[in-house]
């Protein structure tokens, strides 16, 4: 295994995981907020070491993804749960359609792969775009525990979030059935 700072970040990341389902679950949404921000920085932070330090790997390229979709899913679901923890409830559709594109992501990338030898799905601009918006909302979710009138900026920004995911959806379909043809 290549133990790369970059690699160790993103298990750390993963790791944050329970710390942080366990502080919403607790009630407490500034120390989830707390665990969420540092989990963000140590997405920038391998990002910035594995380009900078030339500390890119095989390994790196399936862990960093895999510790960014498994935070985001598991906020998207835990914040999705009613009376769960304080502040905005994500709508359970919202949920449910970020994680269906994830999913669907990653079986259209398994079939292109299996099918016609693509091994490069790279994510999209408005991909980009719409993990930013998400990380953003999961954000505000989080402040509107301890920030109550922020509750219309959350409103706003998950029903951002189900457009952007919509659309970025369409996009990988879209690119998926052009790397398809090209075979």
């Amino acid at each position: 295994m290549n133990w790369t700072v970059p690699n160790l970040l993103s298990i750390l990341r993963m790791g944050l995981i329970p710390l942080f389902v366990i502080s919403v679950i607790d009630g407490r949404p500034g120390r989830a907020l707390g665990v969420f921000v540092v989990a963000g920085v140590t997405d920038a932070l391998d990002g910035f070491i594995a380009r900078f330090w030339n500390q890119r790997s095989v390994l790196g390229a399936y862990l960093d993804p895999a510790a960014d979709k498994l935070l985001l899913v598991t906020a998207y679901v835990v914040l999705a749960v009613p009376g769960l923890h304080q502040g905005f409830v994500i709508p359970a559709w919202v949920s449910a359609l970020v994680i269906t594109r994830d999913v669907v992501i990653v079986v259209v990338a398994l079939i292109l792969y299996l099918a016609s030898g693509v091994s490069s799905f790279p994510p999209s601009p408005i991909s980009k775009i719409n993990t930013g918006v998400q990380v953003a909302t999961v954000t505000l979710v989080l402040l509107s525990g301890v920030v109550p009138r922020l509750e219309t900026a959350t409103t706003v920004a998950v029903y951002l979030v189900a457009g952007l995911t919509l659309l970025s959806g369409i996009d990988y379909i879209r690119l998926a059935n052009r790397m398809a043809a090209q075979d």
